[in-house]
């Protein structure tokens, strides 16, 4: 059993369509229409799993993407009562057992900080059974074990990266008293990891309190596309520097070293005076495919060279995310990739 990278090819990319308000307050409206890009551009490389709350929520959705040109024969809804719409932490982490594609449904408690989770911890499970996939659910020291995808990224080989500040601080504690060889033991049953890469804490702004997907990602087997912080005032360019710095005297599972891709961070993005999550590195690669969250920032031309010249059979395209990113996360967090069986 092994987590297959996220450019292995895919079955279908799975998305909750947002419902609530207050995961973007003020900002609401547009959130609708930000999703229907996303799933423009996906359908067209592979097929598209789309949870909805109700069916006013599925006849609106279906008349947005069907005005946007989306083929609708390419995308499949499904009645399921979500919490919010961050897909990649409530929904199932896919694994690859010989031929056969299984569902690892982690426990989840809204990042141990929100009270609201009820309905997302009912997700994974309802994804697998629509799949028809085997649901496997974790269990550690005779506890369920509490962990969201945006905490792991896998190169598919037997690597995988993550960060101390999520899994081992006692800030929103996911599972209470689990060490680091807890959570290796854990990747290593699970998900097939030979070597779990530590990273020391996540970026500025970031309410799961240390998510890897905000600050490096695999982008082949030994390459890590990590994010750097240039200005020195800036919160993030000690603690980024410091991961730079591990990631260098990092090895893959064969003992090999990683060779590192430099993506720059946009300037600092607030609203209503709050530092927002916001990062290139939440990116999410699919069939043919990378989308990238953009923030009318300079950088974003840098950012989207990088990641063409990382993925140079795939067509990189941005996705405009300042509103976005007020809900405290873009791409990444939003899609979670069924692979190929």
């Amino acid at each position: 059993m092994r987590m297959p990278a996220e450019w292995a090819p895919h079955e279908a990319t799975w998305l909750a369509w947002p419902h609530n308000p207050k995961d973007w307050p003020g900002k609401f409206p547009p959130i609708h229409w930000i999703y229907v890009e996303i799933v423009r551009h996906l359908h067209a490389r592979e097929r598209v799993e789309i949870l909805v709350e109700d069916d006013r929520l599925h006849r609106r959705v279906r008349k947005m993407l069907a005005d946007a040109g989306v083929d609708l024969e390419k995308v499949r809804f499904h009645r399921c009562s979500t919490d919010r719409s961050w897909l990649r932490d409530s929904g199932p982490t896919f694994v690859a057992d010989g031929k056969e594609v299984a569902a690892v449904c982690w426990r989840f408690n809204a990042w141990a900080k929100y009270s609201n989770w009820l309905k997302d911890v009912l997700v994974a499970r309802k994804i697998a059974e629509i799949t028809r996939t085997r649901p496997t659910a974790p269990t550690w020291r005779g506890e369920r074990v509490v962990l969201e995808g945006g905490a792991i990224d896998s190169n598919g080989a037997g690597s995988l990266l993550t960060t101390e500040e999520c899994l081992l601080s006692d800030v929103q504690q996911r599972n209470q008293g689990f060490n680091r060889q807890d959570y290796e033991g854990i990747f290593r049953e699970f998900l097939g990891v030979e070597r779990t890469i530590w990273l020391e804490q996540g970026i500025t702004g970031d309410d799961t309190h240390g998510h890897v997907d905000d600050l490096a990602r695999f982008v082949g087997p030994r390459t890590v596309a990590t994010v750097v912080e240039t200005n020195k005032k800036d919160d993030n360019c000690e603690p980024l520097r410091r991961n730079w710095q591990r990631l260098k005297k990092e090895t893959d599972q064969d003992g090999k070293p990683l060779e590192l891709v430099e993506l720059p961070m946009p300037k600092p993005l607030y609203f209503r005076g709050v530092r927002v999550p916001a990062s290139y590195a939440n990116f999410y690669i699919a069939n043919g495919l990378v989308l990238v969250p953009t923030f009318h920032d300079p950088n974003d031309r840098i950012a989207l060279n990088q990641l063409a010249a990382a993925f140079p059979d795939r067509e990189v395209i941005g996705i405009h995310s300042v509103d976005y990113v007020w809900g405290f996360g873009t791409l990444h967090c939003s899609t979670q990739q069924q692979p190929a069986g």
